[in-house]
């Protein structure tokens, strides 16, 4: 099986993002391996619908990213099969997250759409040109983690810490990484 962990997000509006910042992390912190799939964590950056080519070529994705969830606070991280979206999501967040959900519709649609998971969380007021993570946010990154790395071990997926960097240092330089394969 391959599986892409797909972080989404402009790093250029705070905890917009959240999901490029957390697979740089991830991809810093741990080794992913397993001897029957192949594991790639990729910045998806706002490219959504010019992803549909790559995105097809994957059995299993999940897809990080913020959330929009009516009532909720920020930073409630959420985890959930696309099919089976909790009610509180109403995907009507920021431009990206609305094209990504369209780009992943228009997927299902022509049949090339994979097993899609989501790991979301609500974020803050968006403040442009703002490079960094708001409190809120960075506090719920232990939770993603810790439900991503879970998820990857249930499907097979070796998870080994190599490192202990901060989120926070690899924000400077988030838009020189894109494709890292496991």
């Amino acid at each position: 099986m391959k599986i892409l962990v797909l972080g989404i997000g402009n790093v250029l509006y705070a905890d917009e993002g959240v999901g490029v910042h957390f697979v740089n992390y991830i991809s810093e912190n741990y080794h992913l391996s397993s001897d029957e799939h192949q594991i790639d964590c990729m910045d998806g950056g706002t490219l959504a619908q010019g992803l549909t080519p790559l995105l097809a070529k994957y059995d299993h994705l999940v897809v990080v990213d913020t959330v929009n969830a009516a009532g909720v606070a920020p930073g409630q991280v959420y985890f959930f099969d696309f099919d089976q979206a909790p009610p509180e999501i109403d995907w009507q967040g920021s431009a990206h997250e609305v094209e990504m959900l369209q780009t992943l519709i228009m997927m299902e649609m022509m049949g090339d759409r994979p097993k899609t998971m989501v790991l979301g969380i609500t974020p803050t007021v968006i403040e442009p040109m703002h490079l960094g993570l708001t409190p809120k946010i960075y506090a719920a990154i232990p939770l993603m983690e810790n439900c991503l790395i879970k998820h990857l071990q249930s499907i097979g997926v070796r998870c080994d810490r190599r490192a202990n960097i901060d989120i926070n240092q690899l924000i400077p330089d988030a838009y020189k990484r894109h494709v890292i394969s496991h």
